[in-house]
């Protein structure tokens, strides 16, 4: 989905990706509101595995395959490729690399969760909510 949405905004815009990344920020008349949702890391981590091994059935395997002569570019340097690529040039069986996507994946969520946690002690007027604030949910049992 990257590199598709690469692709458009270079198609719709004439100027790269990276262009849009490094600009200076719009004054804006408002303050945003940052929500993150938040489950138990375990569930997290049983949906993640979930979702791998739905995308593998729905073809990941073989869309890795024909992006494989790309690989170099940037927008397939993610998880999931990068683990397939490898698979493809003998470093990893399959099931190892399926193993390593969940993996990568549950760290990434991770890093997200901490991201998220630094902006929460970051932003001075406190505009930042979980979920369960907002809307009193509690999530799954």
């Amino acid at each position: 989905h990257r590199l598709i949405r690469t692709l458009s905004v270079y198609q719709a815009s004439g100027k790269k990706f990276s262009s849009f990344l490094y600009q200076e920020p719009k004054v804006r008349n408002f303050e945003p509101i940052f929500i993150c949702l938040e489950m138990q890391r375990p569930f997290l981590y049983n949906r993640i595995n979930k979702r791998v091994d739905k995308m593998m059935n729905k073809g990941l395997l073989m869309e890795a395959k024909e992006l494989y002569e790309h690989r170099h570019l940037t927008p397939l340097q993610t998880v999931g490729y990068t683990e397939l690529f490898d698979f493809f040039d003998g470093k990893h069986s399959l099931p190892e690399a399926i193993e390593l996507i969940k993996r990568n994946s549950r760290r990434y969520a991770k890093r997200q969760m901490t991201w998220f946690r630094r902006m929460e002690k970051n932003t001075s007027k406190g505009n930042n909510y979980k979920f369960t604030q907002l809307f009193g949910y509690k999530g799954p049992n």
